[in-house]
């Protein structure tokens, strides 16, 4: 008996007709979430006109938007009941969003994608057709190769993305034109493969799969123009740029060095250098006693730091308002007994004839573990999940809007 294709008349499911309960679907689209709320109805229309013929469900992964996107995408699940939500409140990041949207489905291939409409939905079929009969593990859609173009995008963010690309291909396992881009189609066994090694963090998600993977990757192109947005704003900034460039020296340094931890020592030697030149500036220009001139650079780099640290290291548990001068101070005194920490360890190898500069490392080191430890727990605390949660349900903690 031949092999009936998913896009021959028998498979057609109309939009408003749920899926059977245990029937395999065709594919799922994960569209990460945030402020996106009067795109929702126009990436659905686009979704329904052009994956006609396809069983497929879409899962919108929201972090909560303030402005009521996940409202929004269960007013639209009420009639359309292959739309679902994941309604994450208390965490932040497009790449994990994208993961638990993944592990949500038990669609044998996923599609991700942004919510934003400069994603063109119209090549989903052909980048579906590829996987299947090219018997592919990623297909990406690419603004760099033929039929692909970044449409109006400005001569800076073109540059950027250039450069990005040639970053990447350093730690992904294939030959790819656009490795930067956040659109692609997977298949479910890959993912399967990979998810246990991925880090999570950033914006993004193709480069980490590609670079968790521990074979060689079977990967396909399809070209598509970038469109300009229509509503909302970009995400992209340069914190999103520098946890970037983490990533990929993490994946190169075999995941040796955690995201969060290689952030929050960049913004400590900045720091370091902030209290140098403060430190220098009011002995020099001041004239002041070099302990009175100490007590405030010190002061000044570690508000310095906590606010840096609060924009960037945990931008994901960012304090605002009436808990910044809490956050402070809870900051102020788990550095106070880092660096208590960081005296006495060096203090004892240099006693026990360490080198003084393996000692000062320690110390350092000794010292930035303590801080980051005890300020994740105490000044950034991540906000708590409910208690039925179990941890095997780390990507798939679900609020679900469907049938």
């Amino acid at each position: 008996m031949p092999v009936q294709s998913a896009f021959e008349p028998e498979h057609i499911l109309p939009l408003n007709h749920p899926v059977p309960a245990g029937h395999c679907l065709d594919l799922a689209v994960v569209l990460p979430t945030f402020n996106e709320r009067d795109n929702v109805p126009l990436i659905l229309a686009e979704l329904a006109q052009h994956l006609h013929g396809l069983r497929w469900e879409a899962i919108f992964v929201d972090d909560d938007s303030p402005d009521g996107t996940a409202e929004v995408v269960t007013a639209c699940a009420v009639d359309t009941p292959n739309v679902r939500l994941i309604h994450r409140v208390g965490r932040r990041g497009l790449a994990s969003a994208c993961i638990e949207g993944m592990m949500a489905t038990h669609a044998p291939v996923i599609a991700v994608m942004d919510a934003d409409l400069q994603h063109d939905t119209a090549i989903l079929p052909q980048m579906l057709r590829r996987l299947r009969r090219e018997s592919l593990d990623v297909v990406v859609a690419t603004r760099n190769s033929v039929g692909g173009s970044m449409g109006d995008f400005k001569r800076g963010r073109v540059m950027l993305s250039r450069c990005g690309q040639k970053i990447s291909q350093s730690i992904c396992r294939c030959e790819l034109t656009d490795p930067m881009s956040g659109y692609f189609l997977l298949r479910r066994e890959f993912l399967q493969e990979v998810v246990r090694d991925l880090q999570g963090e950033g914006f993004k998600i193709l480069v980490d799969l590609l670079a968790s993977s521990r074979r060689p990757v079977r990967v396909g192109e399809v070209g598509y123009t970038f469109a300009a947005r229509r509503h909302g704003q970009s995400k992209l900034d340069i914190v999103v740029g520098i946890e970037y460039l983490f990533m990929v020296a993490n994946k190169l340094l075999g995941n040796a060095l955690p995201p969060r931890m290689a952030v929050y020592l960049l913004v400590g030697g900045c720091g370091l250098l902030v209290h140098l030149v403060t430190l220098l500036t009011l002995m020099r220009l001041r004239h002041m006693h070099f302990v009175e001139a100490q007590f405030f650079a010190t002061t000044f780099a570690m508000v310095a730091n906590f606010f840096a640290n609060n924009r960037i290291t945990f931008r994901d548990r960012q304090l605002k308002g009436s808990r910044l001068l809490p956050g402070l101070a809870k900051f102020a005194l788990a550095c106070s007994f880092g660096a208590w920490a960081n005296v006495v360890l060096s203090r004892a190898l240099l006693q026990s004839n360490v080198e003084w500069y393996l000692a000062g490392l320690s110390g350092i080191v000794l010292g930035s573990v303590w801080n980051l430890s005890v300020s994740s727990v105490f000044t950034w605390p991540a906000r708590r999940r409910s208690s039925s949660s179990q941890p095997e349900e780390r990507f798939a903690s679900v609020i679900e809007a469907v049938r």
